[in-house]
């Protein structure tokens, strides 16, 4: 064919269909290989980039899985576990936090001493019970539960695993880990009640105060009983008055001294004058609080308040606060000390050979002559007597928060005759317990202010807010005063029953009971102890007296020019030892063990050894043994003796 010659219309179809065809067996052969490896290196780069994704979360994961188990474990949650389980304290290593500290899961409130030391707190336990219906096996359920309760029983529990009941116990009061470890054990049927065990950390520590709680954790003694409503109600810490350092002084020397001298028992106070506050308080023997139940009743018994003695010759000290508040007597007044018949009985002193016939005010309390106190009483006369005792609460139980506190035995009004009214001068023929004589000590030298003993810490905000304050006692009045004495920074709040005058000079009488009289042995240099010795024979199962068989006591009070703290020491049956020459009395045990209290006790309270001033103070202090008589007074004496029992038996009706 001619080349200049175009080919026909159907073979330029042809060729365009043939050129279509080519193309599309090209494209399903395939990309080129350089394509095909392009396309292969995307796809790994993606991957690449999803497992780093992968790694990094699950990384992550895991190193939070590390901290939460490991480094740093969370705190399970309230719900994992018995809502009695207390939440971890901080570390408080300066006590900071005492007072306040209450565990989250208890009702019952701490109680602690005033500083903050705890003496008594309820901790969270658990009760184990089980309902037997669900168990499976019980001889393998018990097998379990006694490796967590090693003390179970596994006869009884079997036993009562397979009764026909819902609910048994199986163990009672079990700790927050005990309780963790048996739901560990996962032992169907097995639950838990939430519950709390009052404990008491200081053991012995005050025990008859602190008293005990039921098993429903209500008080059934002390404080525990008294508060048990406030306990119950008000989860904030309870402050006792109770310095837990004085009370293991007063606990120590008063244990020595009752093994020392072999007694039946033993009581010991610190109460602070001038507020009521009860420092320390001990009765021996006694117990660890935390065995209540098994506590003998002689250990139970407080002393301090419960137990009734005989005050002896303490009880002068009132005598002689009533004569001359009464103004029956004056300090120069001079009294017979010779023995006085009456009926079957003689009133005599143990010894007379070292005092005079008759004796001066100061010559009475020093040397602690009974006759001679017994003719003050009956200068003052039994009605008399008996009112001034009432409005020094030795007729009642002393106010005081604990349940155990017993009346006192007085004879009654109708049996106050001539004999009553000379023994109980010198402290016979009354009961009365250790802290009414503490309380009595205080009223005469505290200004004159009968104060309500209390276990209760003070309110100290007003006093921290003016701390260099100066205040007088209650109904203080100008003229009363002496010569300006302070009596303390803070105020006795009670009745006043003494002025302050009368109350300066008993403070100078019962100092000089310590420089010169029968209290010698109690004096500490520099504290300036004051106090009476009081020695009563005891009163036998069939009554009457048992000879040489005594309750010694001391009642004291330091510094005597600025009194702040009483100290009573008193021992039931002392014996006699070859250090004492035989002798029972309260110069000889007691005395020399309120020593020993006060120079250990002393630097606790912040009261120290003031020997810088002794002339002044010493002199600030001195009374006569004879003082004279002012001109126009009639000194009560030989010739003048209007208590002379020789004339009352004969018109008892003139008493007054």
């Amino acid at each position: 064919m001619p080349q200049d010659v175009p080919p026909p219309s159907g073979s330029r179809r042809a060729a365009r269909q043939n050129k279509r065809a080519e193309q599309r067996g090209s494209q399903a052969a395939g990309p080129k290989p350089s394509s095909r490896r392009l396309n292969l290196d995307q796809m790994h780069g993606r991957l690449l980039v999803a497992g780093m994704g992968f790694l990094a979360i699950y990384g992550a994961v895991a190193l939070k899985a590390t901290f939460a188990t490991v480094l740093m474990p969370m705190e399970p949650e309230k719900r994992q576990i018995a809502p009695q389980v207390p939440e971890i304290p901080k570390s408080d290593p300066r006590g900071e936090m005492a007072g306040d500290f209450v565990l989250p899961s208890v009702k019952r409130a701490t109680i602690t001493d005033r500083n903050g030391q705890t003496l008594a707190l309820s901790l969270p336990v658990a009760q184990v019970y089980a309902n037997p219906m669900e168990l499976i096996d019980p001889e393998d359920a018990t097998k379990k539960l006694k490796t967590v309760l090693p003390k179970l029983d596994e006869t009884e529990t079997v036993r009562r695993l397979s009764l026909k009941k819902q609910f048994v116990y199986i163990a009672r009061d079990i700790s927050p880990v005990q309780e963790i470890a048996i739901n560990n054990l996962g032992i169907p049927g097995i639950y838990f009640e939430a519950g709390e065990r009052r404990h008491y950390p200081l053991g012995r520590t005050a025990a008859q105060i602190m008293g005990s709680v039921d098993i429903d954790d209500h008080g059934i003694a002390g404080v525990e009983r008294f508060f048990d409503q406030r306990l119950n109600s008000d989860r904030t810490p309870l402050r006792l008055s109770l310095d837990v350092r004085v009370q293991a002084v007063a606990h120590d020397e008063l244990a020595a001294a009752k093994d020392e001298f072999s007694a039946i028992g033993a009581s010991a106070i610190v109460m602070d004058v001038r507020t009521g506050e009860i420092l320390a308080m001990v009765s021996l023997p006694d117990y660890d609080a935390n065995d209540f139940n098994h506590a003998p009743n002689d250990a139970r018994f407080n002393r301090a308040v419960t137990g009734m003695y005989e005050p002896g010759s303490t009880f002068k000290l009132q005598t002689a606060a009533m004569g001359l508040q009464l103004g029956v007597v004056h300090i120069w007044d001079r009294f017979s000390t010779i023995p006085i018949r009456i009926g079957r009985f003689t009133i005599r002193d143990m010894k007379t050979d070292h005092f005079a016939p008759w004796l001066s005010l100061p010559g009475v309390l020093a040397y602690s002559s009974n006759p001679a106190a017994a003719h003050i009483a009956l200068d003052v006369g039994a009605q008399r007597q008996q009112d001034w005792l009432r409005s020094m609460g030795f007729f009642n139980r002393v106010p005081v928060e604990l349940p155990e506190a017993g009346r006192p035995l007085v004879p009654a009004s109708k049996n106050w005759g001539l004999s009553t009214v000379m023994t109980v001068g010198f402290g016979h023929g009354v009961a009365e317990p250790p802290l009414a004589i503490v309380r009595g000590t205080a009223a005469t030298v505290n200004g004159g202010i009968l104060l309500k003993p209390t276990l209760v810490a003070r309110d100290q905000q007003d006093e921290a807010q003016t701390p260099d304050a100066k205040v007088r006692p209650v109904a203080y009045k100008p003229d009363e005063t002496d010569n300006g004495d302070d009596i303390g920074a803070q105020t006795p709040v009670g009745t006043r029953v003494l002025s302050e005058k009368t109350s300066a000079l008993l403070r100078k009488l019962l100092r000089l009971d310590v420089t010169v009289g029968s209290g010698k042995s109690a004096e500490v240099p520099g504290y300036y102890v004051g106090g009476k010795t009081g020695t009563a024979e005891k009163i036998g199962a069939h009554g009457g007296y048992l000879k040489h068989v005594n309750v010694s006591a001391f009642t004291s009070v330091f510094p005597m020019n600025n009194p702040h703290y009483a100290v009573y020491v008193m021992l039931d049956s002392p014996q006699g030892t070859a250090a004492t020459h035989g002798w029972t009395t309260a110069a000889w045990n007691a005395a020399p063990t309120v020593k020993k209290i006060i120079s250990r006790v002393g630097p606790i309270l912040n009261q120290f050894p003031d020997t810088a001033n002794k002339d002044a103070i010493e002199a600030s202090l001195a009374i006569p043994m004879n003082p004279s008589v002012p001109a126009g007074y009639r000194a009560l004496g030989p010739g003048n003796d209007p208590g002379d029992p020789r004339n009352q038996a004969h018109s008892p009706k003139t008493q007054h």
